[in-house]
């Protein structure tokens, strides 16, 4: 007879008989229910001080200047809470997190660390969640082992202290899958309704995640399968609870479908690119390091088994990890592959990283050295920690518009002299530009934040029809005023720069004044006008 943890039927098959059991070391023999051993309470601490520090791990770049899409999600609660849902249909969520940004900005400020609190928040309680889901699979030291690789996955670090909803999708997520394996030993309706609400919060928070709701059926089938009965009325439930909680995202999820290809700024993806989701770490020596440990303690225990020792998981439990996963990283990347909308990028793949932790630590579970496993653990979590905080260079959360913007701050003030933007977002490509409001618009949300006083001449991200318009009007406008300008354009718009410079060369000199983060400034200096800031004529800005 299985015996019982806490009065859960484990989905793992334990030890075949008390006297096989009986030959295990003494290290990985269970102690009495409800008893901790030093042994054990030594093992557990020192888990815990690993999990910490991966947790340390993302506090390192908290002071960063915000990225483009962080800005963004301060520009959706710039205009008070009545503007939060006016704005909404700009982004690829429900406006979910952007009002509890705005309740949080009413607290503690806005700052860049006070507006990253809530993530961290939030990803706090997706680790919780995910080591009280491994519970139910797996023993307290596997299940910290699975909480710990997920924080340390390269997307959850970066996740945790971004403005945007992604730690409360797999927040949403995490809370599902440990909703899911209860019902295994819950047959109420309530839990069956809250599995369904939890669902349907996942994609309130960002409608790309709702890729892991095929993983969640399989595995509700999975754990309640040999109860037809209470299967369907769980489902029934759970599908109820679901559609009810999934109606307001629905005209916003229509919206997205009929502008999809406006959001479209990434390549295809490459077979390469759905590999590194499964990497739980930061570089090719960590993944290299811990690949190959696990694999060898993997064929060691194999060897032991041959002796007389067996030990195998449940087929459940083996689907339950693997469809977490698999599933919703090959719909997005099929999704990415045989359509226009290419959105495999990293962040968008966060809901699966719970699954593939859970796959880690279902792969150590199959080691019985715990001192081995404990090792292995430490010198992963010390590797991979080694990095940032060696690291003497500042701390970077991707490229920022702000020091772009300040530098042409400091330039443009004495004479109050034009800014040209070329916005960064794919969306301005379709849209026609906001001349008499630039610094209002989503498309320029960087001014929203890291705010210019000067004028702002407003162009696309690409060099269309659009861009030629508005720069060809500005152009000759500045040209009759002797008007000084500049223009600042990230990699995607050098070509515009290019056009401008080419486009005023009888007119104006042209100097790059720097590169920030990507982000080029240039200098346009009427001839007949000495320069402020010592002109040097601009050769070619890509040879520079």
């Amino acid at each position: 007879m299985c015996s019982q943890r806490n009065s859960e039927v484990p989905l793992e098959v334990p030890e075949s008989s008390p006297k096989a059991k009986s030959k295990e070391p003494r290290e990985n023999q269970p102690e009495p229910k409800g008893h901790l051993s030093t042994r054990d309470r030594a093992f557990i601490a020192i888990y815990l001080t690993a999990l910490v520090v991966t947790i340390l791990i993302w506090l390192v770049p908290i002071r960063a200047p915000l990225r483009l899409d962080e800005t963004g999600s301060y520009w959706q609660i710039s205009a008070g809470f009545a503007g939060v849902w006016s704005r909404r249909l700009v982004s690829l969520c429900f406006p979910a997190y952007s009002y509890i940004l705005w309740f949080s900005t009413t607290a503690i400020g806005t700052s860049e660390v006070a507006l990253r609190i809530p993530s961290i928040l939030a990803m706090l309680g997706a680790v919780y969640f995910l080591f009280l889901a491994a519970r139910e699979l797996f023993d307290v030291d596997i299940a910290i082992i699975a909480a710990i690789i997920f924080s340390l996955h390269p997307i959850v670090v970066n996740a945790a202290i971004d403005v945007r909803p992604y730690a409360f999708g797999v927040l949403a997520t995490n809370a599902t899958i440990l909703l899911v394996l209860r019902l295994r030993r819950d047959d109420s309706n309530l839990m069956a309704a809250l599995f369904g609400l939890s669902a349907a919060m996942i994609v309130w928070f960002h409608f790309l995640f709702a890729d892991i709701l095929p993983a969640l059926v399989i595995c509700f089938f999975l754990v309640k399968n040999g109860r037809r009965k209470t299967l369907w009325r769980q489902l029934g439930v759970a599908l109820t609870a679901f559609s009810l909680a999934s109606l307001p995202v629905i005209p916003d999820l229509l919206s997205l479908f009929h502008g999809a290809g406006t959001h479209v700024f990434e390549t295809t993806p490459t077979v390469k690119d759905m590999f590194w989701t499964f990497v739980p770490g930061r570089s090719w020596k960590v993944f290299g390091m811990f690949a190959f440990v696990t694999a060898a303690l993997a064929a060691w225990v194999g060897t032991r088994n041959r002796s007389g020792r067996s030990f195998q998981f449940q087929g459940s439990t083996l689907f339950v990890c693997l469809s977490l996963a698999l599933i919703p990283t090959l719909i997005l990347y099929g999704l990415s592959v045989g359509t226009s909308i290419h959105a495999f990028v990293p962040r968008h793949r966060i809901d699966a990283i719970p699954g593939i932790a859970l796959c880690w630590a279902m792969l150590l579970h199959a080691s019985r050295s715990r001192a081995g496993r404990l090792l292995l653990c430490a010198a992963f979590v010390a590797v991979t920690a080694y990095i940032p905080f060696s690291s003497s260079s500042p701390a970077h959360h991707g490229d920022t518009w702000k020091f772009a913007l300040q530098a042409a701050e400091r330039n443009a003030t004495a004479d109050n002299a034009p800014v040209v933007i070329c916005s960064d977002f794919p969306e301005a490509d379709s849209a026609a530009m906001p001349v008499d409001s630039a610094k209002e618009s989503i498309l320029f949300a960087p001014l929203s934040y890291y705010r210019l006083r000067v004028p702002v001449v407003p162009l696309p991200r690409a060099l269309n029809d659009e861009a030629i318009r508005v720069g060809s009007l500005f152009l000759a406008e500045a040209a009759k005023k002797h008007e000084r300008f500049l223009a600042l354009a990230y990699l995607p718009s050098y070509r515009t720069l290019d056009w401008l410079a080419k486009s005023a060369t009888e007119t104006y000199s042209v100097r790059k004044s720097g590169v920030y983060d990507g982000i080029e400034l240039l200098e346009f200096v009427p001839r007949s006008i000495p320069s402020l800031h010592c002109p040097a004529r601009r050769q070619s800005t890509r040879n520079q």
